[in-house]
């Protein structure tokens, strides 16, 4: 099966006369349907808000498109906060979600006016110490541990998971906050990761709804926000059915007014934090083939590597490729798709069936738009490369120039190695 691309073969081969390969390209039409998709999913919640996971795709111009549909922040590191702040969202339009946090990420966050989550109990009084109080709006992530099932299929496993409290910890988390001035609460739990089913936001928001019931029962904290997090995912395989968040926002409606609405909490806030949901499917790897080889098995090379797509080497994880123009030829040839790093799991896809690839062929790995640039890395002094926003009147803007040797070397300015570098760097790269 054949995965469209949101691209056209002559809008590529455009774009790359401005912009050689390899560089991600992110598609504004489909980011803007999505975005708008999910505020009318949940626009039965008078509070909802998404809290787009900025570690997903890290890029401000591709952030603003969200904010025009009402989206926060969700951060976990300081430069994160900063990203946010630079943007212009503040206070509790950024929700902090971090764990083995250092102090100045949560002095940072509590300047910022953030929503502050906690990953651990042990936190109430780390935070305390650092910022001096406790603020009156906190939240806490929640574990149950155990299996997380759907049906008899196992999703994922939460309990091998370093996220979150215990149910008892909670409880008592709670108590003690309430004790320390907290006034208004929230509960964030994230239970599996990308999942392809509709039916995992309705059975994770049964799980929260039920505990936030009696949370607020036993401790009498003002439960404010649930937080349902992410893990809502995309459909990386072309016989994978994506998911409908219509019928997800519908199906977690129905279970908050089974379970909130009887309890007297039909005024909670649902929040969510997705990253992969919205942005995955809207990105793309633009690359093109430079080097064949023929030994025990068939290779192609391409100009890109896990330096610019680190998911295939480090998960193993499937993303589809198209070689562009040629997607009605017969997948009839067995390849290996790698890339120049010095390591041998360096590779796009194993023993992949694809059309006759020749030198000098554009190839589109599809779904790098969440956690695709954002996890690179400079191993073997590779650089990363430039991102493209493919906008809705079919310009390309870039929104991101690609690295050169002396951003590599730039760490070394304070020795007169490093300033020798990085000057010859602007003679010699071009």
């Amino acid at each position: 099966m054949e995965k469209k691309t949101f691209v056209t073969k002559e809008k590529l081969d455009e774009i790359i006369q401005t912009f050689p390969t390899p560089f991600h390209l992110y598609d504004e039409k489909g980011i803007r349907e999505n975005a708008k998709a999910l505020k009318e999913a949940f626009s039965w919640n008078k509070g909802f808000k998404e809290y787009f996971a900025v570690k997903a795709t890290p890029n401000p111009f591709l952030i603003q498109i969200l904010r025009e549909y009402g989206c926060g922040c969700d951060c976990s590191s300081f430069t994160e906060l900063m990203l946010s702040d630079a943007m212009g969202v503040k206070g509790e339009d950024i929700m902090f979600s971090s764990n083995a946090t250092p102090a100045k990420e949560y002095e940072l966050a509590d300047k910022l006016g953030a929503i502050i989550n906690l990953d651990d109990i042990t936190h109430i009084d780390f935070l305390e110490k650092t910022i001096g109080r406790i603020p009156e709006t906190i939240s806490c992530r929640y574990n149950p541990g155990g299996l997380f099932k759907i049906s008899n299929d196992i999703m994922d496993n939460p309990g091998d998971a370093k996220y979150g409290m215990t149910t008892e910890q909670i409880f008592e988390a709670f108590q003690i906050l309430k004790e320390k001035g907290a006034k208004e609460f929230g509960i964030h739990a994230f239970l599996a990761s990308n999942t392809v089913t509709n039916e995992y936001y309705p059975m994770l928001a049964k799980v929260l709804f039920e505990v936030a019931v009696k949370l607020q029962n036993e401790t009498g904290a003002h439960i404010k926000f649930i937080n349902l997090s992410g893990g809502i995912g995309i459909p990386y395989r072309p016989e994978q059915k994506a998911n409908d968040i219509k019928i997800i926002g519908e199906g977690v409606r129905k279970v908050y007014e089974e379970v909130l609405v009887p309890a007297g909490m039909g005024d909670v806030a649902i929040y969510t934090e997705l990253g992969r949901f919205m942005m995955g499917p809207y990105g793309c790897l633009v690359t093109t083939a430079i080097h064949e080889k023929h030994t025990h098995k068939e290779y192609i090379g391409l100009d890109a590597c896990a330096v610019n797509l680190m998911r295939p080497a480090m998960y193993g994880a499937y993303h589809h490729i198209t070689v562009m123009g040629k997607e009605n030829e017969p997948c009839d040839h067995k390849y290996d798709i790698t890339g120049s790093l010095c390591e041998n799991n360096d590779k796009f896809a194993i023993d992949r069936m694809l059309p006759k690839i020749d030198i000098g062929d554009t190839i589109v790995i599809h779904d790098t738009g969440a956690h695709g640039f954002s996890m690179g890395y400079n191993y073997n002094g590779k650089l990363k490369s430039a991102e493209i926003l493919l906008k809705e009147d079919g310009t390309a803007q870039l929104i991101r120039r690609a690295e050169t040797p002396a951003d590599y070397f730039a760490t070394f300015d304070c020795f007169d190695i490093g300033r020798q570098l990085i000057e010859e760097s602007h003679k010699i790269w071009k």
